[in-house]
């Protein structure tokens, strides 16, 4: 039986892939543009992004600028072991990427070589959808808010901090949030920076 969120995920993914061409690139360089004059950007060194997936906002423009602005890029590879928690691993312009099991490329890097979310400034997260009060709406595997969950125990959240990235038709009116669910700082989107 369908559910609220399962609904909302199909509409939202289908509107995000019913986009033109033309019309994902200016809205992928207007989000980095947008990104790049927030202040948790400007003082992040360590920034972790994502590939985008399934029709979600191109992140190429922005990893460009994390490169040239000399900040370290990392990006998300799921748990060898556990299969249910992401670690990240450092990406540079000739680092060689593979499919993951969802067929989204991570750094082929070894285990040594990742590193936890607590070791990050700054993490840019995908999202299916989000509200007014920072709940995030992801496709449901749950992969960031395991990865993250150590946060709910922080009486003074210092990092990584945690920014969404989205088309700004990506908004919708009050989600559920589930007791699980760790909350964003903010959502910057083509069109607007929403911080919380």
């Amino acid at each position: 039986m369908p559910t609220e969120k399962t609904e909302l995920r199909r509409s939202l993914r289908a509107r995000r892939n019913a986009l033109a061409p033309e019309d994902q690139r200016l809205a992928a360089d207007r989000l980095a543009s947008k990104i790049i004059g927030t202040r948790l950007f400007l003082t992040s060194r360590r920034i972790a992004c994502y590939l985008p997936n399934d029709g979600e906002i191109d992140t190429a423009p922005v990893i460009e600028r994390i490169r040239r602005l000399r900040k370290t890029l990392y990006l998300p590879v799921i748990s060898r072991l556990s299969h249910d928690r992401l670690w990240f691993a450092e990406s540079k312009p000739k680092t060689r990427l593979v499919p993951n099991r969802f067929g989204i490329p991570e750094p082929a890097v070894k285990s040594r070589d990742l590193i936890r979310a607590q070791e990050l400034d700054l993490i840019l997260m995908p999202l299916v959808g989000f509200d007014d009060r920072g709940n995030r709406l992801g496709m449901g595997g749950g992969f960031y808010d395991r990865s993250l969950e150590f946060l709910r125990h922080r009486n003074h959240w210092r990092k990584p901090h945690l920014l969404g990235i989205a088309y700004d038709f990506q908004r919708v009116n009050g989600l559920t949030a589930d007791p699980w669910d760790i909350p964003l700082q903010g959502v910057i989107t083509d069109q607007t920076v929403y911080l919380y």
